[in-house]
C-alpha cells in the first residue's frame, strides 16, 4: 500500500535523517557512463533528486538529456494555466544552472494523470530510449517507491525498460519526508558525494523553482509546496540513488500466461513486421535442405511450417501447452515434425542437428542461462551445422538482456563463428558456423573461388 501523506505536513526532519544516516554503507554511484538520462514527473523533480548529478556529470562533458513528463500544473489547482507556463520556464532556467548544455524535451502529459496515461506514457519513454540503446547510459527516473502516484507511475515504467546498457536508478524525493529513517532499507542504495561547486549550482538551480518554494498568493491553496524542512533534505553534501534488483530470467510461466490471454500475443500471423522478418531468416538459411532441424522456442509454429518445407524431419520446442497447441494445428498435416512441450532451462532434446533455429526468446534469460543454452546448443549441433539467431533490438520491458547483447554473446563462444548477418534498426538475424566449417554459399556450393 502506498503511503499517505500530506506535504504541509512537518515530514521526518533532516536531523532524524542525518542522525540514522541510512545511506552510510552505500556504494558510492558510478559515473562511468556515455549519457546520463533524467526522467521527472514534474518540472523541479530532476532538480530536487538529481541536480547534483546533472551538474556533475555536465561538468565532465558527458551529455543530459532532461525529460519532463508533466508541466506540474495541478500544483496549485486554482493557477492551472499560469503554472504551466511558469514552470516550464523555472525548469528551463534550472537545468541551464545545472547543466547549460544539458537537452529538455517536455512531453505534456497531465499533471496527476500518469496512472491514466500510462500507456501512452510507456510509448513515449521506450521510443526516446531507443534511441539511445546503443549507448551506455544511466537514467535516472522518482523512485518508483516514493509514496507520489505520478512518481510511482513513471518510475515504474521506466525501470521496466532497463537493459544491460541502460543502468536505471530511482531517486528519492517525498520519501525524505514520509519515511521513517530507522526502518529504511538500504538494499540498492548509491550515493554520490557533491563537492562545494556542485552544491552551489544545485542550491541556485533550486531556487529557480519559486513557484514550488513560495507561496502563489495569500489565497487557501497557494502555499508553497516545498517547506523550509522538506528543502533541506535536498542541500545534503550527497544524493541518493536506489537500484531495482537485478533482472533475472523470465519464467515459462509468463509465456503460458501471454498465450492464455491473447491468441495471438506477438502477432506472428497478422504483422506484416513479423510475416517480413520470417521470410528473410528463411532466405537466410545458408542450405536448400536440412536433415535434422530443431527450433527452439517455435511458439505457434508459424517459421515451423516454412522449416517443414525444407527439411527431412524438424523437432520444434516450446514451453507453452497453449502455443503448442497452435502449432500443432498449423502442423497437422506435416508426419515429420515432431513438437514437444520443454523448458530449455531445465531440460534439452536428445540427438544431433545440422540446423538449429532459435528466435526472440534469448534476451528473456539472464546472460549465465544464455550461456548454459549456447553450452547444450554447442553440444547437439553437427560439425558442419549451422545454427540460426535472430532478435529484436529495441528496449524490452523486464528482458535482462537485450538483442544486441544475445547476438553478442553468441559472437563470444569459441564454438561459433558469424558467416551471414542481416542487422535492421528493429532487429538483427544471423547465421553461425562451426570455426573450422565457415564458408559463405558461394565457397560451400563450389561457385567460389
Amino acid at each position: 500500500m502506498a503511503p499517505s501523506f500530506d506535504h504541509r505536513d512537518p515530514g521526518t526532519s533532516e536531523n532524524s535523517w542525518a542522525d540514522a544516516a541510512p545511506w552510510a554503507d552505500a556504494a558510492e554511484m558510478s559515473m562511468s557512463m556515455e549519457q546520463l538520462i533524467v526522467f521527472a514527473a514534474h518540472p523541479d523533480d530532476e532538480t530536487l533528486g538529481a541536480g547534483g548529478i546533472i551538474a556533475a556529470v555536465g561538468n565532465l562533458g558527458i551529455p543530459v538529456t532532461v525529460v519532463v513528463m508533466t508541466d506540474g500544473e495541478s500544483s496549485h489547482p486554482s493557477s492551472i494555466a499560469d503554472l504551466r507556463r511558469a514552470r516550464r520556464h523555472e525548469l528551463l532556467d534550472a537545468v541551464a544552472d545545472l547543466a547549460p548544455s544539458a537537452a529538455v524535451h517536455f512531453a505534456g502529459f497531465p499533471d496527476g494523470g500518469l496512472r491514466e496515461e500510462a500507456a501512452e506514457v510507456r510509448r513515449y519513454a521506450r521510443g526516446l530510449l531507443a534511441s539511445v540503446k546503443q549507448v551506455p547510459s544511466t537514467v535516472l527516473a522518482p523512485w518508483w517507491e516514493d509514496g507520489h502516484r505520478d512518481h510511482r507511475v513513471l518510475g515504474e515504467i521506466v525501470r521496466d525498460l532497463r537493459t544491460s546498457t541502460l543502468r536505471v536508478f530511482g531517486y528519492p524525493i517525498w520519501f525524505w519526508h514520509w519515511g521513517d529513517p530507522k526502518a529504511a532499507s538500504t538494499e540498492g542504495w548509491h550515493t554520490l558525494p557533491l563537492d562545494e561547486s556542485t552544491r552551489s549550482s544545485k542550491a541556485r538551480a533550486l531556487r529557480r523553482h519559486r513557484s514550488q518554494l513560495e507561496p502563489l498568493s495569500e489565497r487557501a491553496g497557494d502555499e508553497a509546496i516545498i517547506h523550509a524542512e522538506m528543502l533541506r533534505h535536498f542541500q545534503r553534501e550527497h544524493e541518493v540513488f536506489i537500484a531495482p534488483e537485478e533482472l533475472t530470467t523470465v519464467t515459462g510461466g509468463w509465456f503460458e500466461d501471454r498465450y492464455t490471454g491473447k491468441a495471438d500475443p506477438w502477432g506472428v500471423d497478422t504483422r506484416w513486421y513479423e510475416q517480413r522478418k520470417r521470410e528473410l531468416t528463411a532466405a537466410i538459411l545458408p542450405r536448400p535442405r536440412y536433415e535434422r532441424v530443431l527450433e527452439l522456442a517455435c511458439g505457434t509454429g508459424a517459421f515451423t511450417r516454412m522449416l517443414a518445407e525444407r527439411s527431412a524431419h524438424v523437432l520444434a520446442v516450446d514451453a507453452s501447452a497453449h502455443a503448442l497447441e497452435k502449432a500443432r494445428v498449423r502442423l497437422g498435416d506435416a508426419p515429420h515434425v515432431q513438437i514437444r512441450e520443454m523448458d530449455l532451462l531445465s531440460d534439452w532434446p536428445e540427438g544431433r542437428f545440422d540446423l538449429i533455429v532459435l528466435s526472440e526468446v534469448a534476451y528473456y534469460w539472464s546472460a549465465a542461462d544464455w550461456a548454459q543454452v549456447l553450452d547444450r546448443v554447442d553440444g547437439s549441433l553437427d560439425a558442419d551445422g549451422v545454427f540460426v539467431v535472430c532478435h529484436w533490438r529495441h528496449p524490452i520491458a523486464g528482458a535482462p538482456l537485450s538483442g544486441d547483447d544475445v547476438h553478442e554473446q553468441v559472437r563470444s563462444h569459441s564454438g561459433f563463428l558469424s558467416v551471414a548477418s542481416h542487422l535492421e534498426e528493429d532487429f538483427v538475424l544471423e547465421v553461425f558456423a562451426r570455426p573450422e566449417h565457415a564458408q559463405s554459399v558461394a565457397a560451400e556450393t563450389g561457385v567460389w573461388p
